[in-house]
């Protein structure tokens, strides 16, 4: 993380007073310092690098602190409330299964879990035949490692290596931080699994080859991937399967189509097994139900998690029976949680009876549109500005160096916040924007005014 370091000084600020914002007291709010000191005395220091707000309740679009602030919200908690916050149908469903008196069932069988499996299964493209429930995305992440070693060994005993992507991110338990492409987040790892091997990512608006016209070069890129592992020693015949983050998380950064498209060709043609990470990408924050979908290709296996329930920890793995059914001992203590459960049929419903995966495409035009005014406006300090449906990110530029401006970042999420806007911190450089698909046009614009507002005031 970065080194800025937002203050616990409350500090005057503007009032602010419109439909989708209140800024009524000093920030951070004076009354919620005793509760941020408190968890910094009981908790890991790790967790206190977020903006000072102390959430009381969050509502659609928008989070309340309890002392008369309010916050437009393009976090969704970091990707997870895509129906919005507490929305109704999922706090209806919540209270149905807590009065019908079933909160813990482990694996033995149950109703509501079967709907579930039926339901994710149902709304995935084929070949994706079986769902096996979770809590989070690493077990997820880690569960689909698992599953594509097994495969890939019936097959060869040698077939044991994983490839993924440098600058990706997987979750943070071992075997999903060593599949992770950020060398300082592994270090603590003594021994790093031999058979976990990194591509280099198109990231073509900073192109790791040095091209200046990227278009349509997207299986010469990954041809030149190879190319690159075979020089580390690797026997390509020996990759079981690729690892795909959806889209790199910390810059929104999606590959060329016809990328995937020859990677998912290469698998094909040497019983490779391919399999997406859609946990921040999934159910409809693309614009489509998965991220994965826009690539033209099919998955093998794809982690969900996050906006799965919009609400409560629940995660999956979803694929071919082949895969799925390969391990005796698929298990967990939590899957298949009821009261997750609930909260995931509710959250499905929510989506597809508000349309929210078009509302995705439609409000995303319109965030995308505001945010390429703000490019304009500063060609020399936003590199670029990427992303699809309701997920983007504006990358920031030290003009002199072209290199990512870190401190910048966090200033400006910092100033946003004193104006009403809540947004992601990625200590990359970025400003990641993510806010519920069911927010109003209007709030989305409001949000974006308040980002160049507090963009403009940190360059002053």
């Amino acid at each position: 993380m970065t080194k800025y370091t937002f203050s616990l000084e409350p500090v005057g600020v503007p009032r602010v007073e419109t439909r989708h914002r209140r800024i009524v007291t000093p920030l951070p709010a004076p009354g919620s310092i005793p509760t941020l000191k408190e968890l910094e005395r009981y908790e890991p220091e790790s967790l206190h690098h977020e903006l000072p707000v102390v959430w009381d309740r969050a509502e659609g679009h928008q989070v309340f602190d309890a002392y008369g602030n309010c916050w437009i919200d393009f976090t969704s908690g970091i990707f997870v409330a895509n129906a919005g916050h507490a929305h109704h149908l999922i706090r209806h469903a919540l209270a149905e299964q807590i009065n019908h008196r079933l909160l813990h069932n482990y694996t033995f069988a149950s109703e509501i879990r079967a709907r579930l499996a039926r339901k994710l299964v149902e709304s995935s493209p084929p070949p994706l035949e079986k769902a096996f429930l979770l809590s989070t995305g690493s077990e997820a992440t880690e569960c689909a490692l698992k599953l594509t070693r097994m495969y890939g060994r019936r097959l060869d005993p040698d077939k044991t290596v994983i490839v993924s992507f440098d600058g990706s991110f997987h979750g943070r338990t071992i075997g999903a931080q060593t599949m992770s492409g950020n060398p300082t987040a592994k270090e603590w790892i003594v021994h790093l699994d031999p058979d976990i091997y990194q591509l280099t990512a198109p990231f073509c608006q900073r192109c790791p080859w040095g091209r200046e016209r990227y278009k349509e070069c997207g299986e010469w890129c990954f041809q030149r991937g190879l190319e690159q592992l075979r020089n580390q020693g690797l026997e390509l015949n020996r990759i079981a399967g690729f690892m795909v983050e959806s889209y790199l998380a910390w810059g929104a950064i999606f590959y060329p189509d016809d990328y995937i498209r020859a990677l998912r060709a290469w698998a094909d043609a040497h019983f490779a097994l391919v399999t997406f990470d859609e946990v921040q990408a999934g159910f409809g924050r693309t614009g489509k139900p998965f991220c994965f979908e826009h690539y033209g290709v099919e998955a093998d296996l794809v982690c969900c998690g996050k906006g799965i329930s919009s609400s409560l920890p629940l995660s999956a793995v979803l694929g071919r029976s082949e895969i799925l059914d390969i391990p005796p001992d698929l298990s967990s203590t939590h899957s298949g949680n009821p009261l997750c459960c609930a909260a995931a049929l509710a959250n499905l419903e929510a989506i597809e009876k508000e349309n929210l995966v078009a509302a995705a495409n439609r409000t995303g035009g319109i965030l995308e549109s505001h945010l390429m005014n703000i490019k304009q406006r500063y060609p020399d300090r936003i590199h670029c500005i990427l992303g699809r449906g309701l997920l983007y990110a504006v990358h920031l530029a030290n003009p002199v160096t072209d290199e990512l401006d870190i401190e910048l970042a966090d200033r400006v999420l910092e100033k946003a916040m004193q104006k009403g806007l809540l947004m992601v911190r990625t200590g990359r450089g970025t400003l990641k924007i993510g806010p519920p698909l069911s927010i109003p046009e209007e709030a989305v614009i409001e949000g974006v005014a308040v980002l160049q507002e507090a963009i403009d005031e940190c360059l002053d």
